[in-house]
């Protein structure tokens, strides 16, 4: 017989083991069924063909029971329960769904699929189809399911407690597109109703349930995929183009009084947006968050479900297509990913159980005072394992090729936006470093460069910690990529100065070189210079219309031709004039204008980064070498008088693999001479030292006339001539147009 105040525990929420007293039970020698069934009428048990009425207890009204004389070992679906004439398997008869070693995994923090036994999961169990519901809530006093099945009470499916603070239970009869969240009671008695933190899916904002969600896409992109795990991304070219969703483009207008946002579906951003990037020639595009977030002004960088995508753009399946007629575009996907910081929403991870449970509770160690946001425990296995899993999950599971790790430094640094002392806790060591998050970083990059060969892991990380890209087992972090937030800043300061001024600032535009190869970069045009009255790319060029045209011209071919990987946000393709807002589309308008010179030179702007992109693709002197001093030469660097910069850039297998090239060496080099004209004055026969003898074609002029620009130029090319200079014994006579950028290569 069942304790009295076990009963009463039960009926209050707080008993970890109701399978013990409800379900179908041997006591006495007779045969017990035992439901909780708050506010029903009538229950009943149905059982080889006959109705049993079940009573309530007069203790607990809301639980009911029926004895019956004989027992019997029928499976679990031999009988069923009928409540108000509802029909169903009762959830109380199913052994639990999680095995010993999941949660032997789960305890030690290093299940790697958390999110195959987490969450809700549709699967036939023991001959029945429903679904399984597990939850990691160590501190609660009991947990509970609610959804649109039992009419959103919280007292009609409690679950139970497994090692390690796993609560579980399997509900029969459901499936696809319910909602659901879990009833969490506290040991002080207050009941938390939590979204499922590793729920697939989530309703559309303000609604913040979760969903369960099944996975039926057929890939179709194995050849990308067979590529990729062979490929190496070192020596391949990579163009970024950043995208948020919400904003790049919106569909037809919707009727007037109808208020909902008229967002493009994955599906139609799969041909529209996918097809866009492919002319433009970029070779991966970049999502901002698409992590299910409440407020559309965060951009998804406040996740409230870091498993569920977006619902404002359809449904998981959705964006596996997205992302599948990517790969067959022969475009890379990589999403921006944030594990530096959750907002404090109550229905999501914040104080989950009541507890501290995915945070510090100390706020010194546990918040970011400047975004509102809690920070990650670290040190807490099971919250290193959350977050590693959920970067597998979103490279298994949606087949993407990277993720961009939002605000690094925030995780590396504890006193990391503090303005005194004692806003922060030292590390045991007395220092001012993050060691957990270090310790997470490395097992984050080693858990996805063994388990998804190709993939990449970028870092926004925007100070001076050393070896950000190097290996972990040599003491760096273990990315891939790092964003070159040191060359972004110069390069806007340098093209916002007057040309007259920028004589005295040259280093600002050779500075980079100085420490291009201390780590393999991206050189990032990002949405964060673009907003919060920053203004647009174009607006920040110095000069009249036609000069901060031609500064921008000179800006994109200087990035593309500069050592590091490339990121340019939408918008800055087009020239766009207004800051971009994730409230409305880009001001496509502006290409369709007539042929007017406003439009012609938005065109331009746009014929421009498609060219370089196509390009820099092309000739492998661009890429190939980009994270390798070899890859690079200066011709002349110091010409701060004229603002005239002037380098090489190698790609010969000779050279990438081997010795650098002598500075007098003519053999078949494979290079690029890169010569910038940072003033808007021409500049005619300027001599400038190249290794080989012959014709040089003149690949590209960002003063062209396709481009906006006044068309001053070389003629398509120019031979070398036998007069020593820059240490080579070759050398061209050039015209630099104003304010230009010449990309030059020998004929082979």
């Amino acid at each position: 017989m069942p304790e009295p105040e076990h009963l009463r525990a039960l009926a209050e929420l707080a008993f970890g083991d109701p399978h013990r007293l409800l379900g179908r039970h041997r006591e006495d020698g007779r045969m017990v069924f035992r439901a909780l069934v708050p506010g029903a009428r009538r229950v009943e048990v149905l059982r080889d063909g006959a109705r049993h009425t079940m009573a309530p207890r007069a203790d607990h009204p809301s639980i009911f029971e029926l004895h019956l004389e004989h027992a019997d070992d029928a499976p679990p679906g031999a009988y069923r329960l009928v409540v108000d004439g509802d029909e169903s398997h009762d959830p109380y008869a199913f052994a639990p769904t999680l095995g010993e070693v999941d949660l032997h995994l789960i305890g030690e923090g290093t299940h790697r699929e958390l999110y195959r036994v987490l969450g809700a999961h549709p699967r036939q169990h023991q001959g029945v189809h429903g679904v399984a519901f597990a939850v990691w809530a160590p501190e609660a006093a009991g947990v509970s399911v609610t959804g649109d099945f039992n009419g959103w009470r919280e007292d009609r499916h409690p679950m139970r407690r497994l090692d390690g603070g796993v609560w579980e239970l399997f509900v029969p009869g459901l499936g696809q597109g319910t909602l659901y969240k879990y009833a969490i009671r506290t040991h002080e008695g207050a009941t938390l109703l939590k979204a499922d933190p590793l729920a697939k899916g989530m309703e559309l904002r303000p609604q913040t349930a979760s969903v369960i969600e099944v996975n039926a896409h057929v890939w179709r992109d194995g050849d990308w995929m067979a590529k990729r795990a062979v490929s190496d991304p070192a020596r391949a070219p990579m163009s970024i183009y950043e995208v948020h969703l919400g904003s790049w483009r919106r569909g037809p207008r919707r009727p007037e009084g109808d208020t909902r946002p008229n967002w493009l579906s994955y599906r139609q951003l799969a041909h529209e947006l996918v097809d866009y990037v492919a002319d433009m020639g970029f070779t991966h595009v970049e999502l901002m968050p698409v992590l299910e977030h409440p407020f559309d002004g965060s951009w998804g960088y406040q996740v409230g479900s870091y498993f569920a995508p977006t619902r404002r753009y359809g449904s998981p399946d959705d964006l596996r297509y997205f992302v599948d007629r990517c790969h067959q575009r022969g475009i890379g996907v990589i999403l921006d990913w944030v594990p530096a910081h959750f907002p404090k929403d109550a229905f999501a991870l914040g104080r989950f159980d009541g507890t501290a449970v995915y945070e510090h509770l100390d706020p010194r160690q546990g918040e970011h005072k400047q975004w509102g946001t809690y920070v990650f425990n670290y040190g807490r296995p099971q919250v290193k394992n959350f977050l590693v899993a959920n970067a597998l999950y979103w490279l298994r599971e949606f087949h993407l090729d990277g993720l961009r790790c939002d605000a690094v430094a925030s995780m590396l640094y504890l006193d990391y936006g503090a303005e005194h002392e004692g806003q922060w806790l030292p590390n045991p060591l007395g220092g001012r470093e993050n060691l957990d998050a270090v310790d997470f970083l490395r097992t984050l990059n080693d858990a996805v460069h063994d388990e998804q060969p190709g993939a990449l892991v970028l870092a926004e990380e925007s100070t001076a910690w050393p070896g950000v890209t190097h290996n972990g087992k040599a003491g760096g972090l273990g990315f891939d990529l790092k964003w070159n937030m040191g060359w972004m800043h110069d390069n806007l300061r340098y093209f916002g100065l007057d040309p007259i001024h920028r004589a005295f600032h040259h280093s600002l535009v050779t500075f980079g070189l100085w420490y291009a190869y201390s780590e393999r970069f991206v050189l990032p045009l990002s949405h964060d210079e673009v907003v919060h009255m920053k203004g647009s790319l174009l607006d920040k060029m110095s000069g009249d219309v036609w000069r901060r045209f031609a500064n921008l011209r000179c800006l994109y071919a200087h990035m593309w031709a500069h050592p590091g990987r490339k990121l340019l946000f939408m918008g800055g393709e087009i020239a766009q004039w207004r800051e971009w807002s994730e409230e409305r589309s880009l001001d496509w308008h502006l290409l369709d204008q007539g042929y007017d010179d406003g439009a012609l030179r938005h065109r331009g702007v746009q014929s421009l980064v498609r060219d370089l992109n196509h390009l820099y693709a092309d000739r492998r002197a661009l890429h190939a070498a980009d994270h390798e001093p070899r890859g690079f030469r200066w011709i002349d660097a110091n010409n701060h008088q004229q603002s005239v910069v002037a380098y090489l850039r190698f790609a010969d297998e000779a050279d990438v693999v081997g010795r650098p090239p002598e500075p007098t060496e003519a053999s078949g080099l494979d290079y690029v001479a890169v010569v910038c004209n940072f003033t808007p004055v021409p500049r005619h026969g300027q001599r400038i030292g190249v290794p080989r003898a012959g014709f040089h074609q003149e690949l590209l002029n960002t003063d062209a006339t396709i481009y906006g620009g006044s068309g001053m130029g070389n003629l398509g090319g120019v031979s070398t001539e036998p007069v020593p200079a820059h240490g080579f014994e070759q050398s061209l006579s050039l015209t630099l147009p104003p304010l230009s950028v010449l990309y030059l290569a020998p004929e082979t």
